[in-house]
């Protein structure tokens, strides 16, 4: 239609759907910039709403079709009958995710009790059975302790004439650390990522008979701790050139940082300061987000500060979103 425009004057009926089709393309522009336009809208939109499904159509032609004459149906490619499959009785329990959902779960090849790749077809007893590329799927999960734990019997031998005790090596990949990066990886996110306290998992961990002190996860976690203070640094920087950044505080108890105790870097008036506060940061950027979490003397705007501190003089000020408090009230 394009092409033709260029050499004669559209038509009133060309016109109408060129008009329609731009129209069309300004409306889902602007249903994909409000980001609130779904796939199945789209397709509604765009091709109509289904009516009837296509197998329900299928079904109901082959129950009307009579069916062909003889036993069996013709082939047409190569003019015999067709041998009939035995259908596979569809699993039950599918399940809201499939397998491939399961993505660090543990990966088992069960290879077949009494066939392999070749054998003669026990059902037939003519044919050759040969490996399928995909496999059935069985999928199981049984429930496990949040940290696991195994216990390395090492095999000890003594000489009966010198008395020197020999250990047997432990098996490789077994470090020296009773507890490895894994367990702090873990008790860091149920504590921080899940909001499970410390003493609560305590009791699971005792009811599952793998004791595990409230203490005892607290110096895991804060020994490993300044393993991750690089992806801490590059997260404030990350949130630093934001477009929106949301910012608030709380109050928060914390020993370690009562009356007694003040930050150097406060501020001019942090001997004055008794309130500890936890503030949160969240930075949004090309649909990402960045969570910042600060706990100290310190406000949520100061904290803010010293984030925006590390935006490139470039970018230009963000957007800011905070709550505001009741207006001061005027002393004379």
């Amino acid at each position: 239609m394009l092409a033709q425009a260029r050499q004669t004057p559209l038509t009133d009926a060309e016109f109408e759907l060129l008009t329609a089709a731009i129209r069309t393309l300004g409306h889902v522009a602007q249903l994909l910039e409000a980001k609130t336009a779904t796939i199945a809208r789209l397709r509604q939109l765009l091709f109509g709403a289904a009516t009837e499904k296509t197998r329900a159509v299928l079904d109901r032609v082959s129950r009307e079709e009579p069916a062909p004459s003889g036993d069996a149906p013709a082939n047409p490619a190569h003019g015999e009958p067709e041998e009939r499959r035995p259908e596979e009785p569809s699993p039950n329990g599918h399940g809201r995710h499939g397998a491939e959902a399961y993505a660090s779960a543990e990966r088992v090849a069960v290879p077949h009790s009494r066939l392999k790749h070749g054998d003669r077809c026990p059902g037939c007893a003519k044919g050759k059975v040969y490996a399928q590329r995909d496999p059935g799927v069985l999928l199981r999960l049984r429930g496990q302790a949040p940290l696991a734990a195994t216990v390395y019997a090492l095999e000890k031998l003594r000489c009966n004439l010198c008395g020197e005790i020999f250990t047997a090596d432990p098996p490789p990949g077994v470090g020296p650390e009773k507890y490895d990066a894994t367990s702090a990886s873990m008790i860091a996110l149920l504590k921080y990522g899940s909001g499970i306290p410390f003493h609560r998992l305590e009791r699971l961990q005792a009811t599952m008979a793998i004791p595990l002190p409230a203490s005892t996860q607290w110096e895991i976690v804060a020994t490993a701790a300044p393993a991750a203070q690089p992806a801490l640094e590059e997260l404030i920087r990350q949130a630093a050139h934001g477009d929106v950044l949301h910012n608030d505080d709380t109050g928060m108890t914390v020993l370690s940082l009562g009356s007694r105790a003040r930050v150097a870097d406060a501020g001019p008036d942090a001997h004055e300061r008794t309130g500890v506060f936890t503030s949160g940061i969240v930075a949004t950027r090309d649909g990402h987000r960045v969570a910042l979490f600060f706990t100290g003397h310190r406000h949520a705007g100061e904290n803010l500060a010293q984030v925006l501190a590390q935006r490139a003089a470039d970018l230009g000020p963000p957007i800011q979103m905070c709550h505001l408090g009741p207006p001061a009230r005027e002393t004379s």
